[in-house]
């Protein structure tokens, strides 16, 4: 197992990504403490893990609390001996659909500073312990318009972006301790909650449609799915990616690198492309 022996605090481990994320670490190996706002999510979460043979814990942890977030990791650190990986999943809340002339100012910022308030706290206090042990992975998550301009995402692009940069400068300031810092880019995953729970409320012919014009704008067609990030994470968190750091990976089935829905991509044959 590829993370055998090590421990894993997940903040957000409650919903549909971060539970993912929770269970593809312990498949692997790795103890997994799962923090959240919602007791009854995060349990869930480690329920699943044990039944399916891993280990886990589950503990209330407000990941925008400073003071609560060095005590966890301090009792953790005291019970498990290590804390190898610490990965954010925390909602940001965003307001989207409203171009920033219209958008409010409150609106606009909740996005960036629950980003990066939350991230500052928890990879800072994830990084004091993990230079001490000399090694660690920092991980972190972000979204498609943290590579490209983005219409109509509100503060959210902005605070992906933002984000991107932090886990670029930390990382850049820990590495000479053994610690690596590693951001994943996904491109949305349609079987993840929110999309899951838009179908129960604008149905799936909506959906189905939204989702189209998403795949349509990759370079492979479709949109990468929960099981998609939680294996890159697991793999960042590896020793397989002990020289991968200071770098965001790209998990968009390629729509950061070029918008491609004007190239007809039905061509088995090889033959030249329409556009």
């Amino acid at each position: 197992m590829l993370l055998q022996n090590k421990n894993a605090i997940i903040y957000g481990g409650g919903g549909s990504l971060g539970g993912a994320v929770s269970k593809a670490l312990a498949r692997e190996g790795a103890k997994v403490f799962v923090t959240g706002h919602h007791k009854e999510n995060i349990q869930k979460t480690v329920d699943e893990i044990i039944a399916a043979g891993g280990k886990a814990e589950a503990a209330v942890v407000d990941a925008l609390n400073g003071s609560a977030i060095e005590n966890y990791l301090k009792e953790v650190k005291a019970k498990a001996g290590s804390i190898d990986i610490s990965f954010n999943f925390i909602s940001l809340d965003p307001v989207q659909n409203i171009a920033f002339v219209d958008l409010p100012a409150a609106d606009f910022l909740l996005p960036i500073h629950r980003a990066m308030e939350s991230h500052y706290l928890t990879d800072t206090a994830a990084a004091r312990i993990m230079i001490k042990q000399g090694s660690g992975v920092i991980l972190s998550l972000t979204a498609t318009p943290g590579g490209i301009g983005y219409p109509l995402t509100g503060g959210f692009g902005v605070a992906c972006a933002a984000m991107e940069s932090f886990s670029c400068n930390l990382a850049s300031e820990i590495g000479k301790y053994g610690v690596r810092v590693v951001n994943i880019r996904s491109g949305g995953s349609p079987d993840s909650m929110p999309f899951v729970e838009a179908r129960k409320q604008i149905g799936d012919a909506v959906i189905d449609s939204v989702l189209e014009k998403i795949s349509m704008d990759t370079m492979l067609k479709k949109m990468p799915l929960m099981i998609d990030i939680a294996n890159t994470a697991v793999f960042l968190a590896s020793d397989w990616a002990k020289m991968i750091t200071g770098v965001t990976v790209d998990v968009t089935a390629g729509s950061c690198s070029a918008i491609n829905h004007k190239v007809n991509w039905e061509n088995p044959e090889g033959k030249k492309m329409k556009v």
